[in-house]
């Protein structure tokens, strides 16, 4: 009896020690997909680059969002996506609380000391939104008003550099584009400084308000930020060549964008 005991003992002791070894192995393969995961932080407040649709759901949706799950997925990651203020994307970034920030960002000289900047994949221009009977058609229509714009955002600097142009202009700073289009319909901010594609989406829910496009401006590029010497930008570079060349790039703008 006492060998059959001890024969069966060490049944169970191999048994315990061969489910110890599946589960270490389910472990390791589990730290594997982890690995593949790319954290995007993004600023969800930005239609239709980043937004979320509440009377359809709380995902977060926009061109931004189908571009990095194509270009993450031709990299061999999977992707999760961040939402957070856009004045808070680059030093999440630094921070290493997110991979990557694809956010309908600019490249400028400030960011570019911190962050590395993918290819370009959209352009746009500028727009001042105001209401339509404001009459406020030019930027000589500016004086002695209060402009809006989002928080550390280029529609920022270009804003401050109207204040300093134009004479009695105030700048009033938000970090929610959603809050800047109501603080104009209820007249508290005159004009809001904010990019042409963005500008439509608003315009098009907002009958009572109107645009001009802002005088002797640049095309903005858009691009994704990564942190400085990241092999990842080159991966995504390369990710979004492939998209180019396949036309999913253009198949993505004509789905979320008004193609002229």
């Amino acid at each position: 009896m006492k060998k059959k005991w001890l024969f069966a003992a060490a049944a169970v002791l191999s048994l315990s020690l061969a489910g110890c070894g599946s589960n270490s192995s389910d472990k390791s393969a589990d730290n594997t997909k982890e690995e593949k995961v790319l954290v995007m932080g993004t600023a969800a407040d930005y239609a239709p680059f980043e937004y979320i649709d509440a009377k359809v759901s709380d995902d977060i949706i926009g061109f931004d969002i189908d571009l990095a799950k194509a270009a993450t997925k031709k990299m061999g990651y999977k992707l999760q996506v961040k939402d957070m203020e856009f004045n808070s994307l680059i030093p999440a970034l630094q921070a290493d609380k997110v991979d990557f920030v694809l956010a309908g960002m600019t490249p400028n000289k400030d960011r570019d000391k911190v962050v590395d900047f993918s290819k370009s994949y959209y352009d746009t221009k500028e727009y001042m939104v105001v209401k339509k009977d404001s009459g406020i058609k030019s930027d000589a229509d500016l004086v002695g008003k209060k402009i809006g714009a989002q928080t550390s955002s280029i529609q920022e600097d270009l804003a401050k550099s109207l204040a300093k142009e134009i004479k009695g202009v105030k700048l009033e700073s938000r970090d929610r584009v959603p809050e800047l289009i109501q603080e104009v319909k209820l007249g508290r901010i005159d004009a809001l400084v904010t990019e042409d594609i963005v500008a439509e989406n608003y315009l098009k829910q907002n009958k009572e308000l109107g645009y001009y496009i802002i005088e002797d401006q640049e095309d903005q590029s858009k691009a994704a930020a990564f942190p400085e010497n990241s092999k990842l930008t080159a991966e995504f570079n390369k990710a979004l060549d492939e998209l180019t060349k396949e036309g999913k790039v253009d198949e993505l703008k004509a789905k979320w964008f008004k193609v002229k």
